[in-house]
């Protein structure tokens, strides 16, 4: 089937979306992608909902009889921008998909209270473009005792197909995560740390620009080692995976005092040292990295990750992947599935007790 994903994720970006055909299996026929940017004011409203969120008591969470004004704003901001972007994605490419994978907006994430919460109404989305639409990807996992992410791990390995392993796929998104695949085909996935929030977070506080553009900010400043030390020793990295993170876990607090570019250059090793940190974690230290998201365009980044891990590094799209659109593509091959029943997570990718499928379905 024809299936449209979009993905906003923590980098608080845009839209990315992407059709593909396929069975969510291993029948994966790529279509056209494409990005819907959000304005500055859009981000702003997001940033103040993702705080937002961060201030509500767990029980008030997923209530939202219960929420503020802010949240409740940012949720009808992020169904209008995708419906938007699909409208016109669509409108542009001719398409007229079977089904939509929409996963909202991750406002906050507390794997440790089996909470996760994705703004947007799937219901509103799906009579506006009168498609139908699965949402809430996330919520099941943690009801079967999982971390609820990352999800995108088992799309990696329909991917992989033959490469040789062990290898890790990474995904450098607002969060790092790795997916792990060795010779025999075992399967682990977490998020590994920071990747590109806390850098665009910084950038944006301190340039006028929204996100360090190829590392350039950061390749003019200096690691603060003291400060990267204090990173590092969070309690995250000791923690056993599968795990994840929320975007509010770590903070630009301790790279406040540094100048525009020693912040950069700090934040970018500290994304870079985690991710090496997590590797350690595989069953075998991968010898090759796969890297995806937005953060494999930072010249920098890349940089420290080749010094940091020692692995051979490949963007994704150097074997005919669509770097940018391969979140979306996941969550169009996940709506798939979970039409279908089948696993969107392993317990080796979120911990869940047992394979789990998902996905609310809003009908047309």
């Amino acid at each position: 089937m024809l299936v449209l994903g979009m993905m906003s994720g923590t980098s608080l970006d845009g839209i990315d979306l992407a059709l593909l055909d396929t069975d969510g299996e291993g029948e994966i026929k790529v279509g056209a992608s494409g990005f819907f940017a959000y304005q500055p004011s859009d981000r702003e409203i997001l940033r103040a909902a993702l705080h937002c969120a961060d201030a509500l008591p767990t029980d008030m969470v997923t209530t939202r009889a219960a929420w503020p004004e802010a949240l409740i704003v940012a949720e009808a901001l992020i169904t209008q921008r995708h419906f938007e972007a699909a409208r016109d994605f669509l409108a542009q490419e001719k398409a007229q998909p079977q089904l939509i994978g929409f996963h909202g907006q991750t406002v906050t994430h507390r794997p440790d209270e089996a909470m996760t919460l994705q703004i947007g109404d799937g219901a509103a989305l799906a009579a506006q473009l009168n498609v139908d639409v699965i949402g809430d990807f996330r919520s099941a996992d943690m009801r079967a005792g999982g971390q609820g992410a990352p999800l995108v791990p088992l799309f990696h390995a329909a991917l992989i197909g033959t490469l040789e392993a062990p290898l890790g796929v990474v995904n450098l998104g607002g969060i790092a995560n790795v997916t792990y695949l060795d010779a025999d085909g075992d399967i682990l996935a977490f998020d590994t740390g920071p990747a590109n929030a806390l850098l665009d977070d910084w950038v944006a506080q301190n340039t006028d620009q929204a996100y360090d553009a190829d590392g350039a900010l950061a390749a003019q400043g200096q690691v603060d080692t003291a400060v990267l030390a204090h990173f590092m020793r969070h309690d995250y990295f000791a923690k056993t995976p599968p795990k994840s993170l929320d975007r509010l876990d770590f903070d630009v607090a301790p790279v406040a005092h540094l100048s525009a570019a020693d912040g950069a250059a700090t934040l970018t090793a500290f994304s870079a040292q985690a991710l090496a940190a997590g590797l350690a974690q595989c069953p075998i230290y991968p010898s090759q990295l796969i890297l995806c998201g937005g953060g494999r365009h930072n010249a920098s980044l890349l940089q420290h990750i080749r010094q940091a891990t020692g692995c051979s590094v490949t963007p994704c799209d150097d074997l005919g992947w669509a770097g940018d659109a391969l979140e979306a593509q996941a969550f169009a091959w996940l709506a798939a599935r979970s039409l279908r029943g089948l696993p969107l997570s392993l317990p080796q990718t979120t911990g869940a007790r047992q394979p789990t499928t998902g996905g609310v379905l809003f009908k047309a």
